[in-house]
């Protein structure tokens, strides 16, 4: 195993991991290339990251608006919150469920503290699936609704690395 890389190298390669893996057939070489490192010693900092438990895994951002997939239902629900950690950990599992979350609720005008996300083809295809989730949860009962997506402005994966600072930032000296 190779030593850990510089500081300075290591928050460079967090930032270009923030933005994804290159594609091409050794996306790790390209980015060891884009650092002026060895490919194995990129590989070495992302399993000591994992080590580390700075992540679990990897995952892909889908932009599901260029497949088809244009209707974004957010299921939101008012569990009693005595339950809400079983609900949500049971519809967590249902397939047709992508995001699932607990938060806080804003009482007058907010209820609701179970937040579900599911995509689909079509309006209708995702009223139903919804509709059969609480059904088969026996959830129907529970104040909730469908609110849907109008416009969406922004998707990609989180960000948690620094970014370089770059000429005319305020906050960087000339």
């Amino acid at each position: 195993m190779n030593p850990p890389l510089p500081a300075k190298l290591a928050s460079r390669l967090a930032q270009l991991l923030e933005r994804g893996l290159p594609h091409c057939p050794r996306p790790y070489a390209a980015l060891a290339d884009r650092l002026g490192t060895q490919e194995s010693r990129v590989l070495d900092q992302v399993r000591a990251w994992q080590a580390e438990g700075l992540f679990r895994r990897f995952g892909l951002v889908i932009h599901h608006r260029a497949l088809g997939i244009h209707a974004n239902l957010m299921l939101v629900l008012d569990v009693p919150d005595e339950q809400v950690e079983a609900t949500g950990i049971a519809l967590a599992r249902e397939p047709a469920i992508t995001l699932c979350y607990q938060r806080r609720r804003s009482p007058p005008h907010w209820p609701y503290n179970l937040f579900c996300m599911i995509h689909g083809t079509s309006r209708d295809a995702v009223h139903a699936q919804a509709d059969a989730i609480l059904q088969r949860h026996g959830l129907q009962g529970l104040p909730h609704a469908h609110l849907f997506s109008l416009r969406a402005f922004k998707q990609r994966g989180g960000r948690y690395a620094a970014a370089p600072a770059q000429p005319g930032d305020p906050h960087v000296e000339s």
